[in-house]
């Protein structure tokens, strides 16, 4: 029960302070490419892009003001924190042996490996507006490629024997063969390639310092909330 109690203690401190940190990032780094992009999707005329799956034109519900928008930030990045923290403090646990930050920071960079640098490698952060696959062929690509990274980096951090690096190797490369879900037309998306580029740039920046500060912050909370002994 306190080793419980540790992790989600853990968890709560180090996904609510790498959350607000996250979306304060956001708010500086994505947001106004973002917004630009929007208006570049909003000139487009209707049926310009029709490489666009019917499921990623429907805007749907949207926040209607600026403060809107960055609170819905602010509660999806602590959520996600959260969660994520979670199963950085499990992994902490099942490691054993002594925390130290460093062990913080590597936990983390597996962490941002496995559910951006992986997948983004097949699947880039997409503005508004922009070409795209099926909604579900991406998240089950998407999914599978997290699924399939995370096993084997914990594959080479939990296990010793040679068979297992190579079967990790496996699991990293088998994704990118199969390949990440196309459009079926590459008409170019409403907002410039610049613009494009500049903005999977900053999310993967932003990625990068969310996971870094997790791993950290979970390393630091992990240990400050270790049951005491004697």
């Amino acid at each position: 029960m306190a080793t419980f109690r540790q992790l989600v203690f853990a968890a709560l401190c180090a996904g609510l302070l790498s959350g607000v940190l996250a979306a304060v990032a956001h708010q500086i780094g994505t947001v106004p490419l973002i917004l630009e992009a929007e208006t570049y999707e909003a000139a487009a005329p209707p049926h310009a892009h029709p490489a666009v799956a019917p499921a990623d034109t429907n805007p749907g519900w949207e926040p209607e003001t600026t403060i809107e928008r960055a609170l819905y930030t602010l509660a999806a990045d602590v959520l996600a924190a959260i969660g994520f923290a979670l199963l950085l403090a499990a992994g902490l646990a099942l490691r054993g042996g002594a925390v130290t930050w460093r062990e913080g920071l590597f936990w983390g960079l597996a962490g941002f490996a496995t559910f951006t640098l992986a997948p983004g490698l097949g699947l880039p952060p997409e503005l508004p507006g922009s070409e795209s696959a099926a909604l579900v062929e991406r998240q089950l690509w998407w999914l599978a490629t997290a699924v399939a990274t995370g096993g084997a980096l914990a594959l080479i951090a939990f296990a010793k024997r040679p068979r297992y690096a190579i079967l990790a190797a496996t699991l990293i490369v088998l994704p990118h063969l199969y390949g990440a879900p196309q459009p079926a037309e590459h008409a170019g998306g409403a907002a410039p390639e610049a613009l494009t580029h500049q903005f999977v740039v900053a999310a993967t920046l932003v990625s990068m310092l969310f996971w870094l500060a997790l791993g950290s912050s979970t390393e630091y909370f992990y240990r400050r909330f270790a049951p005491r002994t004697g």
